[in-house]
Formats: C-alpha cells, structure tokens, sequence
C-alpha cells in the first residue's frame, strides 16, 4: 500500500506509511499533516485519476482510521525495519524510483510531452511556449512533491 503511495501521489517513504488515509482525503485533494512530511511543511496533492482514489480508499480501509504502520509497532521505527525487510523479500530495495514515476508521469498529463528522462525533448528543442509551459509544470510538480524550488525537478525529469 505504502510502494502505491508513492507511485500514484509522488510521497516520500516516510509520509507513504505514516499517512492517516482517512484524515488526508478531502475529495478532490490529498492533504498531508506537517508532522509527516520532510521539513514539517503540510501540502495537498490534487486525486486526478480513478486509480488514486481507488488505492487511497483502499488505504483508508485496511488502515481503519490510522496510519499505516502495521500493528504490533510501536514505533515508526520499528515498522520501518520490518517495511525494509519485507520489500528486500519482494526484491525492491529502492523506494525513491515510485517518485520519480508519479513526477514524470504528472509532467506528461501537464505538457502533453514525456518528459527528458524519458526521451521527450530536452530544454533546447523546447519552444519559448513549451518552455513556459515545462517550467510551469515543474513548479506544480515540485510543490506537489514538497519541494520548494523547481530545480530539484531535474533530478526526477531530466532537463
């Protein structure tokens, strides 16, 4: 549930299992408490696909109205080792690619194009228009995702 999280909503891996699903649904935006993002900044995702809403109410039904570190953990912590371990078994041993899906996927929806990393056109074949129109998704997509500067979308996109 945590690993859709992440693909389908851009969350990092800490957000993806301390969210309380069934607070964060506001209908048409996903809304994430300060105390469970990176740098403590609370910020909404827009739900745009049936997709989403589908894995966000099955998060809120197999959470129950609580986070979704598993019972028997105490901690953040502790689940996180059992988390770790149990995506090892699955043979997933990193977490940040799910960002980086939803991230180029938000920007193919945003500009019609793929983006860089995916073989769309780099920064020098855009038009001064697509170029507006990159930055301006870039923006969305950094904010969407908690950062707070555009830059860091070169990291997930290309350039």
């Amino acid at each position: 549930m945590s690993l859709g999280l992440q693909a389908l909503f851009g969350l990092r891996r800490e957000e993806s299992i301390k969210i309380i699903a069934a607070w964060a649904d506001r209908g048409e935006r996903l809304v994430l408490k300060d105390s469970w993002t990176k740098g403590g900044r609370e910020r909404e995702i827009p739900i745009r696909t049936q997709e989403q809403r589908q894995l966000l109410d099955e998060a809120k039904a197999l959470a129950k109205g609580k986070s979704l570190v598993a019972p028997g953990y105490a901690t953040y912590r502790d689940y996180l080792q059992h988390f770790r371990y149990q995506c090892d078994r699955a043979g997933i041993h990193a977490f940040h690619g799910h960002r980086h899906f939803y991230a180029q996927a938000r920007y193919e929806e945003l500009t019609g194009w793929k983006c860089p990393a995916r073989g769309g056109p780099t920064a020098k074949q855009l038009t001064p228009k697509q170029k507006a129109l990159d930055r301006e998704a870039r923006l969305t997509i950094s904010a969407e995702m908690g950062h707070d500067r555009e830059a860091i979308t070169a990291v997930y996109l290309g350039r």
